[in-house]
């Protein structure tokens, strides 16, 4: 099946594990609703916190999902990105052993890698002493672990990519999935993200001011910030012609991406950074921006982050802006996975005819100018063909996808 010319790719299979529930469908379905994921924390103990709400996903048992991974070997990071690809690749209705012989490889994005394994490798060292620490737990620790867990959970023998750019890992890895199948150097990828709460994450946007207090509501014009989250978002692409003749579910197809690193300030979004991200991305994929129906938002509730965005946006499309809303709203920020979960949800609202709605929006902020369609609330019927979706992160480092509806 492998060639050398460009092709053209698809996603037909899609996983996730959420803070809104088990599977692809089961999470859209809370996005479309509104509903939210967030709950006080039972990760750590945040009772020192002012700020102890985040997105934590309490119903994972890993074991109920996952078939050749021992859940004691590997961190809940890397447990995640697994179980998400497995169920990416159940949704698929793909034979699992073509996927396994073919040239089949992962590419996952994270922030924090196995954060939650540092930390107590952490506790050990503070308490006891850096030669007691757990050799069982260090072998954990490496963030090429959680591609690789994706790998081994799967039978893969290609390559096992983890993407450690933060907040917009998942797009990062979409691309560079994409270019894979794209150039014939894979016969399938799966893309995503995967990262888990964690303490110091918590604490490290809290000393930033940029942690809401319970409810995360972006573009609204009373948000005051994020809330920290965690899960898992698998992807699975594959040529179109091989999805056709299979007869596979073709929820959308990749049109291209973009990314640069602008490095102005360590935290502070740079607008044009971003509009040039997205002129990338569209010459890229080839399209302009009056053919962009919607925009999955980087969308973090923080004043300034919204701000920037729109700003960005603005400056590529004028005075006719897409709807533009932001799924964590319901789920807080994943941060690596984030905008692996937008592209997950992009490819439902390309696959069934909706926009996924920004939850908590009461008062669409006019600071934020006119035009601003943050489909407050729950989600609109629409029959979008091209939709863009954003990932930025700290150090300017920007990531933006396109995909469109499978024609």
């Amino acid at each position: 099946m492998r060639d050398t010319t460009a092709r053209r790719v698809v996603v037909t299979g899609l996983g996730a594990v959420s803070s809104l529930g088990i599977g692809a469908h089961t999470f859209a379905a809370g996005i479309r609703e509104g509903r939210s994921g967030v709950s006080p924390i039972r990760g750590f103990d945040a009772s020192g916190f002012p700020r102890t709400m985040a997105g934590e996903v309490h119903d994972f048992e890993p074991r109920s999902i996952l078939r050749r991974l021992d859940p004691e070997q590997w961190g809940r990071s890397g447990l995640f990105a697994a179980s998400a690809a497995r169920l990416a690749l159940e949704d698929a209705d793909i034979d699992p052993a073509l996927v396994s012989r073919a040239h089949t490889g992962s590419a996952i994005g994270t922030t924090s890698g196995e954060s939650a394994v540092i930390e107590q490798l952490t506790e050990q060292w503070v308490k006891d002493s850096f030669k007691r620490l757990d050799p069982a737990a260090i072998r954990k620790v490496p963030a090429s672990q959680i591609a690789t867990a994706v790998n081994a959970e799967l039978g893969l023998s290609g390559e096992a990519q983890t993407i450690a750019t933060a907040c917009s890992a998942s797009n990062y890895a979409l691309g560079y999935a994409y270019d894979m199948v794209r150039s014939g150097e894979a016969d399938f990828m799966f893309s995503g993200g995967a990262d888990s709460i964690n303490r110091w994450a918590h604490a490290g946007f809290y000393r930033l001011g940029a942690l809401a207090e319970s409810v995360c509501r972006p573009f609204d014009a009373h948000r005051s910030g994020i809330l920290t989250a965690e899960g898992g978002v698998a992807l699975l692409l594959e040529p179109l012609d091989h999805a056709v003749a299979r007869g596979a579910r073709i929820y959308a197809e990749v049109l291209g991406y973009g990314v640069n690193c602008d490095a102005q300030h360590p935290v502070s979004p740079d607008p044009s950074s971003i509009a040039e991200c997205i002129r990338a991305a569209h010459r890229n994929a080839n399209v302009e921006p009056d053919q962009i129906d919607y925009i999955c938002a980087h969308g973090t509730g923080t004043p300034t982050n919204d701000a920037t965005e729109v700003k960005a946006v603005r400056e590529v499309f004028g005075d006719r802006l897409p709807p533009i809303s932001s799924i964590k709203s319901a789920i807080g920020h994943t941060m690596g996975a984030a905008s692996g979960f937008g592209a997950l949800m992009c490819c439902l609202a390309l696959y069934e005819g909706f926009l996924p709605p920004t939850a908590n929006v009461t008062e669409t902020d006019p600071a934020l100018g006119p035009g601003v369609d943050p489909v407050p609330g729950t989600a609109r019927p629409a029959a979008p063909r091209i939709v863009q979706n954003h990932g930025f992160a700290f150090g300017g480092n920007n990531a933006i996808t396109i995909l469109g509806r499978a024609a």
